[in-house]
This record gives C-alpha cells, structure tokens and sequence, in this order.
C-alpha cells in the first residue's frame, strides 16, 4: 500500500496546496484522482512520488515510513514508485536519445520495454525533438516500469494526447496492474477516462 496521511504542503509557507488531505493506493489497483484545476492534483502526484516533500503528515510505502525525497529517498522505496507527468518534454534530457531515456532506469531492458509501450528501433534513435509528445511519452512510460515499479503515480499522462494513443498507454497500465499487481494512482481532469480504468474515483476537493 502506498499511503500519505495528513498531508500539508505546498511551496510557499503559509500557502498550502494540499491541506489535510489522507490517500491510500492499493496494490493491484487503479485508484482515480479528479478535482478541479488548482485544486492540488499535481502536487499530491509530486509528493507521492517521492519528489517533494510535504510540510508534515506521512507517506508510506508497505507500510515503512519515507523518511528521504528527491535524491535522498532510501533507494528500495524510490525503485517502488515510479511517476509520468503530464508534459514529458520538461521531463526528459532533450540531448538523450530516446533509448537513452529509457535507458537511465538502472537495468533497464529497452528492447522489451519497448516493445511493451509501441517504440520501434527508429523512434528509439530519435531525440525528443524528433518525435510527437505521445511518442515521447511512451518513452516516460517505459523509463517508469524499468524499475518495476510496485506503485505507479500518472499525472494527467494522457491529457495531451490523442485517442488511440491514449488507449495503448492505458493498455499498458492495465497489463502491470493485472500481471504484477502494480497499484496505480491515476490522475485526470477527465472523469469518464478515470470511470473508465479505475477500479474507483476519488475527488481531491473531497474527503479521500
């Protein structure tokens, strides 16, 4: 289970983004996350992926508290959970190639990876510069099951990109979640996606 408890955060003090909010991700389920613009959505995905740290509360994961973020996380919990944002092109070096991307996760098998996510041996030559946001993102997506994740956060993932490619990253999703119980934490402005691949939905201007 990843949990975070009590959560407060934000990025200025006395601003909160996030206040008192508590989640909890099972393994081997989709849980959505919906709520309006503003409402704190990314900066949960942030703090939950072990990339910011909140200003008091408690995230675990299998029940150990994360006592470290960013660089500091203990390096089992930071394997255990994996992030895709919505924008891929801040997230990525844009002098790597694309199997060099996928490659930064420590023992990464790109070539099955790959295939898993729908990059041919072309696309994996390319820069980002060189290829669409949903091939770039597919790339995210493999850089982020590399580790085999037992968690994944999805930070409006698909919000930028077009059906069909939609569908296949979900398609993806849906495989680890039902071949190796990963516990998903999927969040999206768009509520019949979210009624579509989660096993419930959660609203973040709600009690969760």
């Amino acid at each position: 289970m990843l949990t975070g408890k009590n959560l407060v955060a934000g990025y200025r003090r006395g601003e909160p983004v996030l206040d008192g909010v508590d989640v909890e991700v099972p393994g081997g389920a989709v849980v959505g996350l919906a709520g309006p613009s503003g409402c704190g959505k990314s900066t949960l995905a942030k703090v939950l992926g072990l990339l910011h740290r909140p200003w008091s509360g408690r995230i675990e994961v299998d029940g150990t508290e994360v006592t470290g973020f960013r660089h500091r996380t203990p390096r089992h919990q930071r394997l255990a959970v994996g992030i895709v944002f919505q924008h891929p092109r801040p997230a990525v070096d844009p002098r790597l190639t694309l199997r060099e991307i996928v490659a930064e996760a420590a023992g990464a098998d790109v070539p099955a990876l790959a295939e898993e996510v729908g990059l041919t041996a072309e696309l994996l030559s390319r820069r980002p510069h060189e290829v669409s946001d949903g091939q770039l993102q597919r790339a995210c997506l493999a850089r982020a099951l590399a580790p085999r994740p037992d968690y994944l956060v999805c930070d409006e993932m698909t919000a930028m990109l077009d059906a069909s490619t939609t569908a296949a990253l979900v398609r993806v999703v849906d495989r680890r979640v039902r071949e190796r119980g990963t516990g998903v934490l999927a969040i999206s402005h768009d509520e019949e996606l979210l009624r579509h691949c989660a096993d419930h939905v959660v609203h973040l201007n709600a009690s969760i």
